[in-house]
């Protein structure tokens, strides 16, 4: 079975950063494209970020480029999303996702 399990999440100020991790298994990890979502409370799903296989052609939500990072390392089975400059609107449950798989979330909160 696909597992997808995030972690990282947390409170922070705005302007500040938390890196996310995501811990994959039950597939061939380097073969497949990954991404993050997440879903700000009384929202619905949002699409953050993907990276393809390789981990060379990454990409992001608008409000969100250029200060999100996703990374992964094919090596551990683990995919990151680097989040700096947070903001408010940025506080959401993440999710690591694989096609319409989606694993068990970790919560970003910004305050003030």
């Amino acid at each position: 079975d696909v597992q997808l399990q995030a972690s990282g999440g947390g409170l922070v100020q705005p302007g500040g950063s938390l890196r996310l991790s995501c811990a994959a298994s039950g597939f061939i990890f380097s073969n497949y494209g990954l991404g993050w979502a997440r879903q700000a409370q009384g929202k619905g799903v949002e699409w953050v970020s993907s990276i393809d296989a390789g981990g060379t052609i990454p990409m992001y939500r608008g409000s969100v480029e250029g200060r999100f990072t996703i990374s992964r390392d094919n090596a551990k089975n683990t995919l990151y999303l680097q989040m700096n400059s947070l903001k408010p609107e940025d506080s959401a449950v993440y999710y690591c996702v694989k096609g319409s798989s989606r694993g068990q979330g970790t919560e970003v909160t910004v305050f003030s």
